[in-house]
């Protein structure tokens, strides 16, 4: 049984990470922005704005940092918000841990495998990094104070999990904004859409919450940098036809809406190191993933 501290614990992912430390007989303190909402599974649940301090804490044995600006369309109309924010959150939790008791907890805080370059075949964790968005950029930042920390004696682990899907995930991203505009689409109206021409490497949020609970029980790693991907690209329009079946519908005429500033044509993401040194591999695939997160919808 491990004490784990999850950060961002009533978000989209936290919630299923919650709910899947529990389940594996982990006892957890969640951390949420209010301290109000309930998170299903969290043997504690306390309130604490990260961005100003870092709470204090029971004794724990790992923090899952997840708690962040997460929407990469928003980050292009506040840039210095994302960044300061997500970075500020990383630095406050690393550096009360730093200063705590003896031996410190394990930090693994979530990355993004936005940062990196695009390329033509599956990305591992050497690859070049390169950003298209404010919100890339700030990951990269909370990247590098974990790797500032771990010089500085903390036992830190970054994960870059590539697009994630299913059930809970709000507005911003591809997959509930078009369940979304089809629920409100009328009767032989176009769909709006951004560019569906971009392909992405999906992932179900469980797989990826597994992913994360995996790197908190491992006595040791061998690495500190960890990508979470199916190893697979799909389109938009391929997701949208996705959702299309499942909801039992025709595919509608689409008309284009706004495209991002920078949006890089392919990505593709390689979990080799997470699959060969710890066993992790995707247990949901696409279809059932899309289907949860129809069914899941308010």
């Amino acid at each position: 049984m491990l004490r784990l501290a999850i950060t961002g614990a009533d978000g989209f992912v936290g919630r299923h990470v919650v709910a899947l430390a529990a389940e594996r007989g982990h006892r957890v303190v969640a951390l949420t922005r209010s301290g109000d909402a309930s998170v299903p599974g969290a043997d504690v649940v306390l309130g604490a704005d990260l961005t100003a301090g870092w709470p204090a804490l029971p004794a724990i044995d790992a923090v899952v940092h997840l708690a962040a600006l997460a929407a990469v369309g928003p980050s292009f109309d506040e840039p210095a918000r994302y960044i300061a924010e997500n970075a500020a959150m990383a630095a406050h939790a690393c550096e009360s841990l730093l200063r705590g008791p003896r031996p410190a907890p394990r930090v693994i805080a979530a990355s993004t495998g936005a940062i990196y370059a695009a390329a033509p075949h599956p990305i591992d964790e050497s690859a070049p990094l390169e950003f298209a968005s404010p919100y890339a950029v700030s990951k990269a930042t909370v990247d590098s104070l974990l790797s500032y920390y771990r010089r500085r004696g903390l036992d830190t682990v970054v994960v870059r999990p590539f697009n994630h899907i299913g059930a809970g995930q709000g507005p911003g991203f591809l997959v509930p904004d078009l369940i979304a505009r089809l629920d409100a689409l009328e009767p032989g109206a176009p769909l709006q859409v951004g560019n569906l021409d971009a392909e992405r490497d999906y992932t179900d949020v469980r797989d990826v919450a597994l992913a994360y609970v995996l790197l908190a029980e491992a006595p040791v790693l061998e690495h500190d940098v960890y990508n979470v991907a199916s190893g697979r690209a799909r389109s938009g329009h391929e997701v949208l036809a996705a959702i299309c079946a499942a909801m039992g519908r025709e595919v509608p005429r689409l008309r284009a809406g706004r495209r991002r500033p920078l949006d890089v044509p392919r990505v593709v993401g390689d979990a080799r190191r997470l699959r060969g040194e710890l066993g992790w591999s995707p247990r949901f695939d696409f279809a059932s993933s899309i289907a949860t997160a129809i069914d899941a919808r308010v």
